[in-house]
């Protein structure tokens, strides 16, 4: 029976380490998340938002030549964020670790595909927001360890519907050994929350993870003001020990994006920029890789795409659960824990 891993984190898919770095004091209310694969993975990119802020996702094309990728970045900043990626490549250039351009140890091109959410203004000022250096500390940082989930990375200034939204992060051992793994930052313009104050995601649970929730006998809370409110933007991260080609990590963040549809409504709207990478962390030495265009594979592959897309609703859940509240300038961000505590009653 498929069950959590140890740390029921993106981390228990070996060859992946997860760090991150976060300001909550004003004006500051954001953050940065990096993945980082020492052994280099294999990955691919599925953007579905109406309006993206991404860096290096040409290259994950199955047509493209780029065999795979050093790290992930998953900031906060809007697109000005994108130079937290900067940081992560000077850091990488320093360990020798990228495509080799050339004989020397730092004649390398660290590959580092990364992704922004819109948290500008959270916490007061615009201009406070995540910078090369801030980049160069996450991936300093990472480890193959327990991820800090809520407001952390990331997911600081992150919000959904009329709640806090944060980091969050789950994984599934399959049957056969496998192991799929999800990180997310939960930032969307939709809800996590139904009609009746019950998360979507909780349906997919694995060893009661969320505890006993309850239907709340709370009303929805007032949604907040403040600057530009229509902007967010969900970005996710979903691995695997199993060896996927470029293709077959493509399909697996395409149908990912179901965990997205099952967790929160609406999902890619006009003013999100959801996008979801995955990767394989498989040896480079691994030749026989399982593909898309195998028959033989099929089942294989479906089962391993099923789990990510469970694995990223239930990181959903744990995102928006492990968030606390944030007062703002635009009034209390208030978690789902505090909107809603008869959810939690025994």
């Amino acid at each position: 029976m498929p069950k959590p891993g140890p740390h029921n984190a993106i981390t228990d898919v070996p060859g992946v380490r997860v760090g991150q770095v976060e300001r909550t004091d004003a004006p500051y209310l954001t953050g940065t998340t990096v993945l980082h694969f020492p052994n280099t993975a294999v990955a691919g990119v599925d953007v579905r938002g109406g309006a993206p802020g991404t860096r290096e996702t040409d290259l994950l094309d199955p047509v493209n030549s780029n065999p795979g990728v050093n790290a992930i970045v998953l900031t906060g900043g809007s697109a000005y964020g994108l130079d937290t990626a900067g940081g992560v490549m000077a850091w990488l250039e320093e360990q020798g670790q990228g495509i080799r351009v050339g004989a020397g140890e730092r004649d390398v091109v660290p590959i580092v595909p990364t992704a922004v959410l819109f948290d500008l203004g959270r916490g007061g000022g615009f201009q406070a927001r995540p910078t090369a250096d801030w980049g160069r500390r996450a991936i300093e940082a990472a480890t193959d360890g327990p991820i800090a989930q809520g407001n952390y990375g990331a997911g600081a200034g992150a919000r959904t519907g009329r709640i806090k939204g944060g980091t969050g992060t789950a994984s599934i051992r399959l049957d056969d050994g496998t192991t799929v793994g999800a990180l997310v930052i939960v930032n969307a313009v939709g809800s996590t929350v139904d009609a009746q104050g019950r998360l979507y995601g909780e349906r997919f649970a694995l060893d009661n993870e969320f505890g006993q929730l309850r239907t709340p006998t709370e009303p929805a809370p007032e949604g907040l003001g403040g600057p530009l409110p229509g902007m967010n933007t969900v970005i996710a991260v979903i691995a695997t020990d199993a060896p996927l080609d470029k293709a077959a990590t493509k399909r697996m963040a395409m149908v990912a994006h179901d965990g997205l549809a099952r967790a929160i409504d609406p999902i890619h709207t006009l003013v999100d920029g959801d996008s979801i990478f995955a990767v394989s962390t498989a040896a480079p030495s691994v030749v026989s890789r399982l593909s898309v265009t195998d028959p033989t594979a099929f089942v294989q592959l479906e089962t391993i795409f099923a789990a990510g897309a469970q694995a990223l609703s239930r990181a959903i859940v744990h995102g928006v659960l492990s968030a606390e509240s944030v007062d703002t300038p635009a009034g209390w961000m208030l978690s789902y824990r505090d909107a809603y505590p008869s959810a939690f009653e025994a």
